[in-house]
């Protein structure tokens, strides 16, 4: 294929990942997808997987093939690999001959034997840093040269964009639906303790630490506890209602 050409699909690719700032996927679906420009993108791969890193939080792993998946899982469980190696070091790492790279030999050796011979990976790097590692393998020995890594870098500075805002999107949705779920929780505790107030004619401090007691002796979450309190009340209510 020739040079052209490979621009022509670098355009694509960089122009598709414009298009997923406006989607309403999740936030793997949309990983995958920058997975797939990337192979796109990169003349010889057969397949890439796209690893997000976030603080805090187990790393989000992605891939286009289930062979990549199983070369990702390797290198993960291992630790030593060329995405492993771009990540510490911020700069893109390429293998022509897995089975034979000193860097990796546990990871190489046990790649090659999957078939797969060359990988390039490349971090996804923003002004906080690497933010996900893209990995690109390919079956034939020494299928990636510079040209190669030229264009997976130039695909890289997009992507990378497009991915820190995906999981700043996604950690804005986690938010929010905690908070959402706090508010839900509080409103039942309030609801219990009222009745319970309303009840004992206690205060509002002794009726919610009467509901944890019950929470801890019991080994229920509180929630638990207090949703029992609020339907008890609506049946008997109902019953009342029912006799009269």
């Amino acid at each position: 294929m020739d040079p052209d050409s490979h621009d022509a699909d670098l355009r694509r690719s960089v122009a598709s990942l414009g298009t997923l700032a406006s989607s309403e996927l999740g936030l793997e679906q949309l990983l995958t997808l920058v997975a797939q420009y990337a192979v796109q993108a990169i003349p010889g791969a057969d397949g890439s997987g796209l690893t997000l890193i976030e603080p805090g939080r187990p790393n989000t792993v992605v891939a286009t093939a289930p062979f990549v998946r199983a070369v990702d899982d390797i290198q993960y469980g291992l630790m030593q690999g060329p995405c492993v190696s771009a990540a510490a070091d911020a700069t893109t790492v390429i293998s022509g001959s897995l089975g034979g790279d000193q860097r990796w030999p546990q990871f190489g050796s046990k790649a090659a034997r999957l078939g797969v011979h060359s990988a390039i990976s490349i971090p996804l790097l923003t002004r906080d840093g690497v933010v996900a590692a893209m990995n690109v393998y390919a079956a034939p020995k020494h299928a990636f040269d510079g040209r190669a890594a030229a264009l997976g870098e130039a695909f890289a500075e997009p992507a990378a964009v497009a991915v820190q805002n995906a999981a700043i999107l996604a950690q804005t949705r986690r938010l929010a639906e905690r908070l959402q779920a706090a508010q839900v929780s509080r409103g039942i505790t309030d609801r219990a303790v009222g009745i319970l107030m309303s009840r004992s004619g206690g205060t509002a401090h002794e009726s919610l630490e009467l509901l944890r007691a019950i929470s801890q002796t019991e080994h229920r979450k509180l929630d638990d506890v207090a949703q029992q309190f609020i339907d008890e009340a609506v049946r008997r209510a109902r019953r009342h209602k029912d006799r009269s």
